[in-house]
């Protein structure tokens, strides 16, 4: 092992903070997406697949030349789940203070909007 420390974050949270910068930003490519929540695409794309198959994001893929870019966007249903859901399980078990990732929650996203 390396001398760096190894961090764990919960499912739950993974799942919170992808809905929460794609609201922050509106519109997300998949490789900004990614890198903003510190995810790994191989072992993350699962994720994003299931929130796309419950409808909480949209996926939208367009061809450039040889590249197809993917582009994710928040839903109205996304949205409701994590002000719903997310935001109130969080408030009730929060993240290790340590923990990265522990950014502005819902409310304060809906007042920069």
């Amino acid at each position: 092992m390396s001398g760096s420390p190894i961090s764990y974050r919960d499912r739950i949270y993974i799942v919170k903070d992808i809905i929460l910068k794609l609201i922050e930003y509106g519109e997300l490519n998949q490789t900004a997406l990614v890198s903003f929540c510190g995810l790994n695409l191989k072992k993350h794309k699962p994720i994003l697949e299931e929130l796309e198959s419950n409808g909480l994001i949209n996926r939208q893929e367009s061809v450039a030349g040889k590249r197809t870019v993917t582009i994710y966007r928040p839903t109205q249903k996304g949205l409701q789940f994590c002000r719903d859901i997310l935001e109130p399980y969080e408030r009730m078990f929060p993240r290790r203070k340590d923990e990265k990732g522990s950014g502005p929650g819902l409310a304060m996203m809906l007042i920069l909007i």
